[in-house]
């Protein structure tokens, strides 16, 4: 074998990584399927992570000779077992992935393929190889052989050769999965109707498509897990970035703070970009007079870090003991009601952290925009 394969795993730096940098690390051999025989190496170039799901792609050699490119997807499965029980059935040893290959400016190829638990990892998985035949003139060992075929955890498919030709180039991979097409151990086949899926469920990005207030052509359905590959985002100048605008945002009809010039702008900087559990970044700006409706957060905790001007942030009563020294007040939470909240004064420096349950709202009081940059990220 070339010793300078050897040196991907033995370097001090990929030491390192793969103990502090997870899941952008080197990966053990014996995480990967074709390690069950010592003839099969990985050279795993990129590792990308979002939810319960981990992307890998880069090459695999068979005898110190170069095989094939890949690309591994695990997924963990801990909404998909939500949804499915709603339907009375669980989640067993099998389950399909709807994949979607975007190589630079090329069209994007997709297919969809099954998946299979694997304890090894804890997780459902498959590898895509650009090809699974062995180079001339060697077979493949037994071992990694029975992992080989259609639905195989080692697998070809012909719609993705060329996107798997160009692995490095890959930018974007785009991810959903569903229950598997038959129930098991039963047998009995599972309509694609019927299956339960996790697409990101109702998961959207918002685009500056159009300057009317709340126009619906501004939120994008995306109904996928976007895993993108790409390194670094530099944004020159963030308020060149179009805004959208929101007409009584976070709202309901009878709450008396809503006008016809109650409208408030979003800079959306940053949002499928992120893994993990990150949702958003964006820089939010209240007009004089204007107020973002206070309202509740469930399953997800948000930042305000207040930039320009003054006014007053909401929070609800109890939701921050040391608030108990401001001044009551009832508000309506969209899709709630009234409630008693804290009337907290904000200014340049301020900060309104909200968890999961937490209710939070903010009004501008002053004379100039007021302005504050969020991140809104899943808690689970």
């Amino acid at each position: 074998m070339d010793p300078s394969f050897n040196d991907i795993f033995t370097s001090p730096d990929n030491d390192i990584f793969k103990v502090v940098f997870f899941p952008d690390r080197i990966y053990h051999a014996r995480y990967l399927n074709a390690t069950r025989s010592r003839r099969y190496r990985y050279n795993v170039q990129e590792v990308r992570g979002k939810f319960d799901t981990i992307v890998l792609k880069g090459e695999v050699y068979m005898d110190g000779l170069f095989l094939s490119n890949f690309v591994r997807i695990e997924y963990r499965a801990g909404r998909l077992v939500e949804v499915a029980r709603e339907r009375g059935r669980f989640v067993r040893g099998e389950l399909l992935a709807w994949i979607r290959l975007r190589v630079d400016d090329d069209p994007p190829a997709e297919a969809t393929v099954k998946m299979q638990y694997d304890r090894w990892v804890d997780a459902f998985q498959v590898e895509l190889w650009q090809t699974l035949e062995a180079p001339a003139g060697r077979r493949h060992d037994f071992q990694v052989l029975d992992m080989m075929g259609r639905e195989g955890q080692i697998t070809h498919v012909p719609a993705l050769d060329l996107a798997l030709a160009n692995v490095k180039n890959i930018r974007q991979v785009e991810l959903a999965f569903s229950e598997n097409d038959r129930d098991l151990p039963f047998g009995y086949p599972i309509a694609p109707a019927e299956r339960a899926w996790d697409n990101n469920f109702v998961s959207s990005h918002q685009e500056p498509r159009s300057q009317t207030p709340s126009d619906a052509g501004n939120t994008v359905d995306d109904q996928n897990y976007l895993i993108n590959f790409q390194r670094g985002w530099f944004v020159p100048k963030a308020r060149d970035v179009a805004p959208v605008r929101y007409l009584n945002g976070m709202m309901d009809g009878e709450n008396p703070d809503r006008g016809d010039d109650n409208v408030i702008e979003m800079r959306w900087l940053l949002q499928r970009e992120f893994g993990g559990s990150v949702v958003f970044f964006h820089e939010v700006t209240i007009p004089p007079g204007t107020v973002e409706g206070t309202h509740q957060h469930i399953g997800s905790e948000e930042l305000y870090y207040i930039t320009e001007g003054t006014g007053v942030a909401y929070m609800r009563e109890g939701d921050d003991p040391s608030t108990d020294r401001y001044p009551t007040v009832t508000r309506d939470i969209y899709g709630i009601g009234p409630r008693a909240c804290k009337e907290l004064p904000v200014q340049p420096g301020s900060i309104i952290f909200t968890k999961s349950g937490g209710m939070h709202g903010i009004r501008n009081q002053g004379q100039q925009p007021l302005r504050f940059v969020a991140f809104l990220y899943h808690t689970a």
